[in-house]
């Protein structure tokens, strides 16, 4: 079975981001193994100096956990009309290294709006390489509002185009 990483641009335990990637890990249990990885909060802050004095151990795990991923989804909300900076922290840790070097990559953002992120991230994915198309990047405008009790996801079209997004990133591997 195909490896599948699933990183959430925001660390609360029952986001919205979080809430849509186990969905989607739900929905495609028997296609593929799920990981998902939970400690943003604990990288240091980018110091490109790094490469040349040593990595921290942790930020060596985490790319090591991206290279042996087959597949990355990556679902964040907006903050202030932008990517979050713990987010963007993790992935500019991978700049030097080619982790995302053709990896196959889902896009999914989650917010009230969310059309800047959803740009900022896109143009960020394709600069570091990976391997994403308009098929693995969804909008995914006002989630929280459609989610029944907060804490799912009912809408038949919108799970709909959560699988649509999977089954294409399942393509690209």
């Amino acid at each position: 079975m195909k490896k599948i990483l699933c990183i959430s641009g925001s660390v609360r335990d029952e986001s919205t981001c979080v809430i849509i990637l186990r969905t989607i890990a739900a929905r495609h249990s028997h296609q593929a193994n799920f990981q998902f990885y939970d400690k943003l909060s604990e990288l240091p802050h980018f110091d490109p100096d790094a490469e040349d004095k040593g990595l921290p151990e942790i930020i060596k795990d985490f790319r090591t956990e991206v290279a042996a991923a087959d597949a990355v989804i990556i679902c964040s909300p907006e903050y202030v009309f932008s990517v979050p900076a713990i987010l963007k922290n993790a992935i500019e840790w991978c700049v030097a290294s080619t982790v995302f070097s053709d990896k196959p990559t889902a896009m999914i953002v989650a917010s009230g709006g969310g059309q800047k992120t959803f740009e900022s991230l896109g143009l960020i994915l394709k600069t570091i390489q990976t391997k994403i198309t308009e098929e693995t990047s969804l909008l995914f405008s006002g989630a929280r509002a459609r989610m029944r009790g907060r804490l799912e996801i009912t809408d038949t079209n919108d799970l709909a185009k959560l699988d649509a997004l999977f089954v294409s990133l399942l393509s690209l591997i």
